[in-house]
């Protein structure tokens, strides 16, 4: 069985579907849980989707994903323009690692326009809703030889 990818959500998206829906949607966490469960299957991945508002338990997660995982897809909420310690566990996993934003955080308060998430992505899909995650879920495929 392949290495999982390791898909991690930060603080507030275990409010998808009820926080400000018209930048978010209604769509829910549990929704974006399956539509990639489903699309990991028809692309031979598997995955392991987690959210935290707690940014140890991110970090946690992305060290575990050191041993155990094949890549990273990240929503990191607003610890992505915070956060320099998840970017330090980002630099030590040697995977790849995309970043995911359901809005498009350029069109959004100045202080959304800087990520440290970016400084380690090898990629960053932004503004177009849950769908971005599917999208760098096909991504990660491509990257790791996937279907």
């Amino acid at each position: 069985m392949p290495k999982p990818i390791y898909i991690l959500n930060g603080p507030n998206l275990n409010l998808l579907g009820q926080r400000q829906p018209e930048i978010y949607g209604r769509a829910t966490l549990e929704d974006v849980a399956e539509s990639c469960a489903g699309l990991a299957e028809e692309v031979g991945l598997t995955i392991r989707f987690h959210q935290s508002n707690h940014e140890g338990q991110l970090i946690d997660w992305i060290q575990e994903a050191r041993g155990e995982g094949a890549g990273i897809i990240i929503n990191a909420g607003a610890l992505t323009h915070t956060s320099i310690a998840i970017l330090d566990a980002l630099n030590a996993f040697d995977g790849p690692v995309l970043e995911v934003h359901i809005s498009n955080i350029h069109k959004r308060d100045a202080f959304r326009h800087h990520s440290y998430v970016s400084l380690r992505a090898e990629g960053v899909i932004a503004g177009f809703g849950i769908e971005g995650y599917t999208l760098a879920l096909r991504r990660m495929a491509t990257l790791l030889g996937g279907k």
